[in-house]
């Protein structure tokens, strides 16, 4: 093979690796965009002076939002059927949290231990609150459950796949 071929062969290769690589990029966005879409949450405020966010469904049904706990960025999926704020070993590390009271907590997966801790600051757009009660849980997963602790001092309404929370 002649020297100007080799370069011609590497030249395609590269341009086909650099092209597989952006697909790759674009392709993991859009699938996050599928499954918390909404990374930028929408925030407004209601005609009475009231904060409030609008939430769309996820490709699964559920309502996963990027919110805040102390100031640092957390994945939230929106759960009713917990009673606290839950975090994972790995998210409370991070955090800088420290671990109160051992509890045991009953889950859809069964049984588990975690600890008890107050997190200073939980924000969801122009929402936040302070002194939310939470539970640290270390199986848990990537994203933090965003329980009764904070969503009970909030109004939600549900319509279609929006899910409108306001905080009066």
């Amino acid at each position: 093979m002649r020297k100007d071929q080799r370069i011609g062969v590497g030249m395609t290769l590269a341009a086909w690796a650099l092209f597989l690589l952006v697909l790759t990029w674009f392709a993991s966005g859009y699938l996050e965009d599928l499954n918390n879409p909404n990374v930028q949450v929408v925030s407004r405020v209601d005609p009475g002076g009231n904060p409030e966010v609008l939430l769309q469904q996820n490709r699964g049904g559920h309502y996963v939002a990027t919110g805040a706990i102390n100031d640092l960025p957390v994945v939230f999926l929106v759960d009713t059927g917990a009673t606290d704020v839950a975090i994972s070993g790995k998210v409370a590390e991070r955090l800088g949290l420290e671990k109160g009271f051992r509890v045991t907590v009953n889950t859809a997966n069964g049984t588990t231990s975690g600890w008890n801790t107050i997190l200073d600051r939980v924000a969801l757009g122009n929402i936040e609150m302070t002194a939310v009660p939470a539970t640290i849980m270390p199986e848990l997963g990537q994203e933090a459950l965003l329980g009764m602790s904070f969503l009970k001092r909030l109004t939600l309404i549900q319509k279609g796949e929006e899910l409108l929370i306001r905080q009066e």
